[in-house]
């Protein structure tokens, strides 16, 4: 079984279109699936589409410590009670973090490797249910503490891995880079995040062992359709 996550990319209070990880050049998405860029919409538009279980959201603006929109997230977690919420925005202390998760107790906390100063953490989290960690690559730069890679045994039970400069590119997953964090870290599960250009590509993660993957483009574009959506489930 493959979850599919849909991704919004929230900035200056709209969802953008992302691509390469380019962030300066996002600008608000135009998509069939919605009538406008506001974050309600294109959740609902999601969830025409398919009933998803769990959503994934970028808080961009948080994450490049330009203000946020935690009222906005608060506002989806209410508008759509069956629907978690992964969140990556921007925590990077683990104070921080514990008052995050009291703060949105539906939602999952998602920590970018980008925004780690250092290890701590998810040295101090990494074993709570609601928490993820995403390994951030652009290229072959990792994104974050070196030391992070090197102690897999810290990490949760997810782990997305993060191809920025595939994201939006229609480039394909990171196949290899997939099966290399997969096989330092046995017990986890592996999410792809980056790349996804269809159905063939959900089949290529399915037979790699991948748990699940991060998508946006192919489903506004309207590569992958939900009977694509409903064969992998």
């Amino acid at each position: 079984m493959m979850e599919v996550i849909p991704v919004i990319d929230l900035k200056g209070g709209a969802v953008v279109r992302a691509r390469l990880g380019r962030r300066d050049a996002y600008a608000p998405i135009v998509t069939p699936l919605a009538s406008t860029s506001a974050p309600v919409d294109v959740v609902a538009g999601f969830l025409r589409l398919y009933p998803f279980r769990t959503i994934y959201a970028a808080d961009l603006d948080a994450i490049e410590s330009r203000g946020g929109h935690a009222q906005s997230l608060d506002a989806l977690s209410e508008a759509f009670p069956s629907v978690t919420f992964w969140v990556d925005a921007g925590v990077n202390d683990s104070d921080k973090a514990r008052s995050w998760l009291a703060r949105h107790p539906r939602a999952h906390l998602v920590l970018g490797s980008e925004t780690l100063r250092n290890i701590a953490p998810v040295e101090a989290l990494g074993k709570e249910d609601r928490v993820l960690l995403s390994l951030d690559f652009r290229g072959e730069a990792f994104l974050g503490p070196e030391a992070l890679c090197a102690t897999p045994h810290l990490w949760p039970a997810r782990v997305i891995v993060m191809a920025l400069a595939r994201v939006g590119g229609n480039a394909g997953p990171d196949m290899d880079r997939l099966a290399a964090i997969a096989a330092c870290a046995p017990e986890s599960m592996i999410y792809a995040a980056g790349g996804l250009r269809g159905s063939a590509d959900l089949g290529r993660l399915t037979q790699a062992g991948v748990h699940g993957v991060l998508v946006a483009s192919a489903l506004h574009d309207g590569r992958l359709t939900s009977a694509d959506l409903a064969a992998v489930e």
